[in-house]
């Protein structure tokens, strides 16, 4: 690994000798990547850059069918990741975002407030002194772009992960519920990394990395993250991901014991017509050893899923989409348990419908969804199943939930 690192290193030294040139326009890993032409003549007021300021607020109601006794949505164990209660209007996530932009570099502070800004920023729940009033669980993201050429760009600080099709922010998503791929990867890293742009078809990102979703790492490893952007044709976009990191607690020595926890994922977009949009995720992982002081695996444990998207633009006020995902943990390395703490797996299915109104500000999606876990035989199984019915009793194996979510942006 120490090898490994000093390659990186090596890289990053090699590409910032490359003579500076054309701006590099490149946005957040999972969007687009495209290369901007050097402007000629800038003003002063140019030259100074700009300050942007733009957030959202979401809510949301949901309706169980099961019509479980807690009012929850998890199920036996994280069924889902944010619109986890049921039964009554929950506030989600507000987010303040701030970036500020010039010709070389550019800096974002991206501040998120709510139930669902604790649970996708959850390693955070202690301050660095141990306080319980953490000020640092309000970050969700907080980067600079150092752009040294048209080409290259290096990024620090602490960053939304490359992995999945999915992301935190509800505009962005056409779904409101996340998936089950999402919700078992990562969601946030703390680190450095560079990418370089070949040309507006193909870009490469690597980095080094903290422990996953942690403000402070728990060993002296430091995890390897890439991404390699294609576009293959005309509003075609794909990406291939990967990371590999040491996730094992450091012992009372401070040595780390043998360990990995990998992701491959690969995400692809095309949009097919001016409203037709079809997109797929597929990941497989792979976990040995212990992960941030939960179980340990002597062997090499493995899990993974895919799921397909599809939307359809039937107008400029509403569209009408859908996702099928299927999840696999039978390894039980990652969260996703059934009643009784064993791996499971899940086959999802989202429909879900998009009204855009006050100028695109605000956003109202209807959602169904359907989640059919495998029902656990035999007579002692009865109150063993993945959800909770009224009475309290996990007699379910499936769930249906509908609703409404409210966002508003600006």
């Amino acid at each position: 690994m120490q090898k490994l690192q000093l390659l990186i290193l090596c890289l990053f030294t090699t590409f910032l000798a490359f003579p500076k040139g054309n701006d590099d326009g490149k946005t957040e890993s999972k969007t687009e990547t495209k290369v901007e032409s050097k402007k000629e003549g800038k003003t002063e007021d140019e030259k100074k850059g700009t300050f942007t300021f733009s957030g959202y607020t979401d809510s949301y109601y949901i309706g169980n069918f099961n019509k479980p006794a807690s009012r929850k949505n998890l199920g036996a164990s994280n069924a889902r990741a944010f619109d986890q209660k049921s039964g009554q209007f929950s506030l989600g996530l507000v987010q303040t975002k701030m970036q500020y932009s010039n010709e070389k570099s550019d800096v974002v502070v991206d501040l998120t407030f709510g139930p669902n800004a604790d649970l996708g920023n959850y390693g955070n729940v202690l301050g660095a002194l141990g306080s319980n009033t953490n000020t640092a669980l309000a970050i969700k993201q907080a980067y600079f772009n150092w752009k040294a050429s048209s080409k290259f760009t290096l990024t620090a600080g602490q960053f939304g992960t490359h992995i999945g099709y999915e992301v935190i922010d509800a505009p962005v998503n056409f779904n409101y519920s996340l998936s089950n791929l999402f919700n078992n990867g990562p969601f946030y890293h703390i680190g450095v990394k560079a990418a370089y742009a070949f040309s507006d078809k193909a870009s490469l990102m690597v980095g080094l990395v903290n422990n996953v979703d942690n403000l402070n790492d728990n060993n002296r490893k430091k995890g390897l993250i890439s991404q390699l952007f294609l576009n293959p044709a005309k509003g075609w976009n794909v990406y291939l991901n990967f990371i590999n990191s040491n996730e094992a607690n450091a012992d009372d020595k401070g040595n780390t014991p043998d360990a990995h926890y990998r992701v491959l994922d690969i995400v692809t977009t095309l949009q097919a017509t001016d409203k037709l949009l079809i997109g797929a995720n597929a990941a497989f992982g792979s976990q040995k050893g212990e992960y941030q002081g939960g179980a340990t695996f002597k062997d090499s444990e493995t899990w993974g899923g895919a799921a397909g998207y599809i939307s359809v633009a039937a107008s400029d006020v509403f569209s009408i989409g859908a996702r099928y995902e299927y999840f696999d943990n039978t390894s039980g390395v990652r969260g996703l348990l059934n009643k009784k703490g064993e791996g499971t797996s899940v086959n999802s299915l989202t429909l879900t419908g998009n009204f855009t109104l006050a100028d695109g500000h605000l956003l109202i999606k209807p959602e169904f969804r359907l989640d059919a876990y495998k029902k656990l035989e035999g007579s002692g199984e009865t109150k063993n199943q993945q959800f909770e019915d009224s009475k309290g009793d996990f007699t379910k194996n499936s769930q249906s939930t509908f609703g409404l979510a409210f966002i508003y942006k600006f």
